[in-house]
């Protein structure tokens, strides 16, 4: 009998972490940070102290009390020989959004992670580049030692651990010589072992399937023992690849048990689709004036995609950030597709040279970098890909006017609304017109209000979501990454709503 239990991601959306056994064998189910569980005690700048390991996530509930942590982020006052241990043989990762990976990096690294090619190279690029948060270090890591009565733990500097990985299809030479480069010219890397699926040897038949979400290398996967397991992951019906979300549904028919995602299963069906966004978007931008702005989630390169058809369209060229351009040029060793080379690099000013942007410029590509300058003396030429964090950017290249598009999802946090209500100033100072969203007074609050039509959800509609169940028609459905488990309760009998750590059955 194939056991379920879902140790997070229950009734919050995302977070999953799910554990499924047989036989004494289990697998995880992807292994996220829950965002809204760690908001309620952390912020920007109140967050995990990494000297204490995983302390602060142990006594604050934010991870499993289990015994399958990394034995070097254990503080002497945390005892966890208690906690049960787990024979972990794999971990099936669904995709690269840090709501479903952002917690792998504390786990032991005694077996191996099972992504796609385009999952793999995103989380090594993301570490890459950034400062990696307490959990966050996949692909490779540091080890830290104790210090004095090993309450406080340090890192030991110079020397990074690569995790195994298990790649749902075949990789070429490029992808295994990225997947086991360091870019830190001081720092040696003791490389992962890397295999494909089909060398994978477990209790368990495993099969993977690509799916359309907002990021690429998006996977569902079906489980075979005793029973038959269909994990969807995050999935879509109505962006560009909702085809092979659509084979996946049929192939999982029949399925025991489906774990599935409910993001939107409290929300109403939109009419909405990744041409609609373009069809919009379009509209938008071919009278506008002066610097054009898109501003759309991190790593949703389909849309970076859209905007790129948008400014080929009407005579402007696309102007991405450096990170993005290290992140583009590690999919091209996923799938051989070089999608930098029409694309100007915005050229930041800054004050030291980034190893990893060193490495993408004198080791990787010719890229093509365009200045703050030559941007403000001719704006109308150019489109760029700005969040909120490089909206700062703008001071070096002072626009006149222009024009700012938001393409992505609501604010559905207080927190998040300041942040909008902070761009709004910096766009208003500049005399952009803003399209997606404005600033409104409701009830005595200045909050933003956003406009439909020009983003499309990562996440399947309520519609698709009963579409997709009524498909594969399981014996069972357990629901996750929702928070409006009741809908799956109310729509199909046989839904088993599993609290936080139960296990069915």
């Amino acid at each position: 009998m194939t056991s379920v239990t879902v140790y997070d991601g229950n009734d919050t959306i995302g977070g999953n972490k799910i554990y499924i056994e047989e036989k004494g064998e289990g697998l995880f189910l992807d292994f996220g940070m829950n965002f809204k569980k760690y908001g309620e005690f952390f912020q920007e700048y109140i967050s995990p102290r990494k000297p204490r390991g995983i302390h602060d996530l142990i006594h604050l509930n934010l991870i499993p009390k289990l015994n399958i942590y990394r034995t070097d982020l254990i503080p002497t006052d945390l005892n966890v020989s208690s906690f049960p241990t787990k024979n972990i043989n794999g971990l099936l990762l669904s995709h690269a959004h840090m709501d479903h990976c952002g917690n792998i990096g504390l786990l032991k690294p005694d077996f191996p992670i099972i992504a796609s090619p385009f999952t793999i190279m995103l989380l090594k690029a993301m570490l890459d580049t950034s400062s990696a948060m307490l959990g966050s270090d996949v692909v490779y890591y540091s080890l830290k030692r104790q210090k004095g009565d090993g309450k406080v733990l340090e890192p030991i500097r110079y020397q990074d651990y690569g995790r195994d990985f298990i790649c749902t299809e075949p990789y070429s030479e490029s992808f295994l010589d990225f997947f086991s480069k360091s870019i830190k010219s001081r720092t040696k890397l003791e490389k992962g072992h890397l295999s494909t699926l089909t060398d994978y040897s477990s209790n368990f038949e495993i099969r993977s399937f690509e799916v359309d979400h907002s990021i690429f290398g998006a996977t569902a996967y079906i489980i075979s023992g005793d029973n038959t397991i269909a994990y969807t992951g995050d999935f879509r019906l109505h962006g560009r690849k909702g085809k092979k979300s659509e084979e996946f549904i049929k192939k999982a028919k029949d399925a025991s048990i489906l774990i599935i995602e409910g993001t939107r299963a409290g929300k109403d069906t939109l009419n909405e689709s990744e041409d609609i966004v373009y069809e919009n978007c379009l509209k938008a931008s071919e009278d506008a004036k002066g610097l054009i702005i898109a501003d759309f989630t991190a790593r949703n390169f389909e849309r970076m995609d859209t905007f790129n058809s948008i400014a080929k369209k009407i005579g402007r060229t696309l102007v991405i950030t450096p990170k993005d351009a290290y992140l583009l040029n590690s999919l091209e060793k996923a799938d051989g597709i070089d999608r930098i080379k029409d694309l100007l690099v915005y050229r930041e000013l800054t004050s030291k040279k980034r190893g990893w942007e060193e490495f993408l410029r004198t080791q990787e590509k010719t890229i093509n970098y365009i200045s703050p300058e030559a941007i403000k003396n001719d704006p109308d030429q150019f489109m760029i890909c700005f969040s909120l964090f490089d909206i700062k950017h703008l001071l070096d290249i002072k626009p006149g006017k222009g024009m700012y598009i938001y393409s992505s999802s609501e604010a559905f946090e207080e927190e998040s609304e300041f942040d909008f209500i902070k761009l709004n100033n910096w766009l208003k100072y500049f005399n952009f017109e803003i399209i997606g969203f404005e600033v409104v007074e409701e009830g005595g609050k200045i909050k933003p209000k956003f406009s439909e039509g020009f983003h499309a959800s990562g996440h399947a509609s309520k519609k698709d979501l009963k579409w997709a169940i009524e498909t594969i028609d399981p014996d069972t459905i357990i629901p996750v990454h929702t928070d409006n488990q009741e809908w799956f309760r109310e729509n199909f009998e046989n839904t088993v709503l599993l609290k936080r750590g139960q296990r069915y059955p």
